[in-house]
């Protein structure tokens, strides 16, 4: 099954006509980091950044322990990549969250349909998709309110992805984009905190 990472912008969305300079600074932050990971490409679109393996050798669990030190990033995903239509998705969903939803006893559902093309509007998705999880798993009930558990379901223009809940990120804004800054390490705490503060701030 194919997998690859969803990043999500933080506050670099708000960055109007800068915005595009600051994600091109992301992108070159994250490509740095990845190396170690394996090889990866790097794409942006409708505010979020993919961050697809390019090999089989590419570590994924090492590559989400680095893209959650990364700062510009609020949040992220390992996802599953699927066709993008609805059996496809049926299928992806209950056999990709499987550990997940064997040890869980509620869960809900939540789409986003970014490809207004597709032709099941997100309720329905929602509905579909729960549907098919609950004849899997038996065992489990819905719950709106207070899941165990949010199987997530994004359709956008490149592909169908599936994944659980997102991975808060270290946010801020990436590295680079305010200039340099030094700072003088004393022996307390407060000078290597604030050399991170500082380094999430760009």
């Amino acid at each position: 099954m194919k997998e690859i990472l969803l990043l999500k912008d933080g506050e670099i969305v708000l960055k109007g006509l800068n915005r595009r300079s600051f994600e091109d600074v992301l992108k070159k932050n994250l490509k740095h980091a990845l190396r170690s990971a394996g090889r990866f490409e790097i794409t942006s679109a409708q505010s979020t950044i993919y961050v697809k393996p390019l090999d089989d050798d590419a570590d994924l669990e090492k590559a989400c322990e680095i893209v959650s030190r990364v700062f510009g990033i609020i949040a992220f995903s390992r996802a599953a990549v699927c066709e993008k239509t609805i059996e496809s998705v049926l299928e992806t969903a209950p056999k990709y969250l499987e550990n997940q939803l064997s040890n869980i006893k509620t869960f809900k559902v939540e789409a986003k349909r970014s490809d207004k093309k597709f032709p099941l509007k997100s309720p329905e998705i929602c509905r579909e998709v729960g549907g098919e999880i609950l004849s899997k798993f038996p065992h489990l009930k819905v719950d709106v309110h207070n899941p165990d558990l949010v199987v997530n379901v994004e359709i956008r223009d490149f592909g169908a992805y599936v994944h659980g809940e997102p991975i808060r990120g270290a946010g801020g804004i990436p590295v680079g984009t305010g200039g340099r800054a030094a700072i003088l390490i004393s022996g307390g705490l407060d000078s290597p905190v604030a050399a991170y503060m500082m380094a999430k701030r760009g």
